[in-house]
């Protein structure tokens, strides 16, 4: 019956390669978009584009007002003000009045620019011209999105242009651009990967499930660890790219983040554990290593056993007890003390109340850390929730 289980979990393991590897495609196609929109002009400077995300979200009146000037089929160009605006604004108005979302589109049927106050409350001046350096490179062929992408970079501040033409939004943040992508397609993607993730944390929770019974019978193979942080940091990594998506999905993402939130829920707190059971005194070269594999090398999972166990011959390895003891109601400085005194954590289980008490100098305490420990391994060995 066991061996059925583990060949069923590797089936299911198998049947997600395509998709995973649709996803690696998908990573590929926006880190190598990221290099064509993100160019970095100082290389001391270094800002995220984020940033300026959260302030155009769906739901903020901002982007209402945008939204408004897209449907309009018109154009602009709207800057959020810095110290230094005076040195890339000439003529226009001041207007200096409250901010909202009628006012900016109005506002928009003006030629020129409308300079937005830095907290976004106000609407200081419309109808500017936009005059930054000249000799500020830029890539752009059209006047305004030139303006825009100067005075981004002279003036070190957020800058909008509009598309009359395109009906596009293109954001120029600092020395940075992102042009804002359709709401739909970007949750038609992030559900598409939702669903997936869904899938690999189901097969974590079954690798984990079978990791839990192995380690109380001191049967855990290095393929066994390694298969199971190939699924945390699969999952890792495709939470990682949904982070964005949600951020520019503003209030239509909630219900997203909401899920995304639950489906990554203790996986990062597990690998650090999983880490320090098997691998505790280099862990930091191991996430340095990690962090180098693409995705399609995270999909194999001997480049995995390389990084952690090139350096170890034995069949079977053995945890220290970390994760699983980390599960009992018992002090964590007795654990501690414990885990400290004992080579791993099979020598935990074999131990008997004697030890204990020479290592707790408590009968009681020693008594309660057995019961505790005899709970466990019967709640592991029903596969009930720990």
């Amino acid at each position: 019956m066991e061996e059925e289980k583990i060949k069923t979990q590797n089936s299911e393991i198998n049947q997600d390669i395509a998709s995973l590897q649709n996803i690696s495609k998908l990573q590929s196609k926006e880190e190598k978009s990221k290099e064509d929109k993100f160019v970095v002009v100082a290389k001391k400077e270094r800002f995220d584009i984020i940033d300026a995300l959260k302030l155009v979200a769906p739901g903020t009146p901002l982007r209402e007002g945008i939204d408004d000037i897209v449907k309009s089929r018109r154009g602009a160009l709207i800057v959020v003000a810095s110290s230094d605006i005076y040195d890339v604004i000439s003529g226009g108005f001041k207007v200096n009045c409250k901010f909202t979302p009628q006012k900016l589109f109005e506002l928009s049927k003006m030629d020129g620019a409308l300079i937005l106050s830095s907290d976004l409350k106000k609407i200081l001046f419309s109808n500017c011209l936009l005059i930054p350096n000249p000799d500020i490179p830029t890539d752009e062929t059209g006047t305004r999105h030139q303006a825009a992408e100067r005075t981004a970079k002279q003036i070190k501040t957020l800058v909008i242009a509009i598309s009359e033409r395109k009906y596009s939004i293109t954001l120029y943040y600092n020395n940075l651009k992102y042009s804002l992508k359709d709401t739909r397609d970007i949750l038609n993607k992030s559900l598409e990967k939702i669903q997936i993730l869904e899938k690999q944390r189901e097969i974590y929770n079954n690798l984990l499930l079978n990791l839990n019974k192995l380690e109380v019978a001191g049967l855990v193979s290095s393929n066994d660890v390694s298969s199971i942080l190939q699924r945390i940091e699969i999952c890792l990594r495709i939470a990682e790219m949904m982070k964005r998506d949600i951020i520019e999905l503003g209030n239509e993402g909630a219900l997203l983040k909401m899920r995304l939130k639950e489906l990554i829920k203790g996986l990062d707190k597990n690998k650090k554990l999983i880490i320090k059971d098997y691998y505790n005194e280099k862990s930091q070269r191991y996430q340095k290593e990690i962090a180098k594999l693409t995705f399609d090398n995270l999909l194999e999972t001997e480049k995995l056993s390389e990084i952690l166990f090139k350096d170890i011959n034995e069949e079977y390895i053995k945890p220290r007890g970390y994760r699983l003891l980390e599960k009992l109601d018992f002090p964590k400085e007795d654990i501690e003390i414990i885990i400290e005194h004992f080579s791993n954590l099979n020598q935990i289980f074999e131990a008997n109340i004697g030890e204990f008490e020479k290592i707790l100098k408590s009968q009681e305490k020693s008594e309660k850390f057995l019961q505790e420990l005899s709970n466990l391994k019967e709640n592991i060995m029903m596969e009930r929730t720990l």
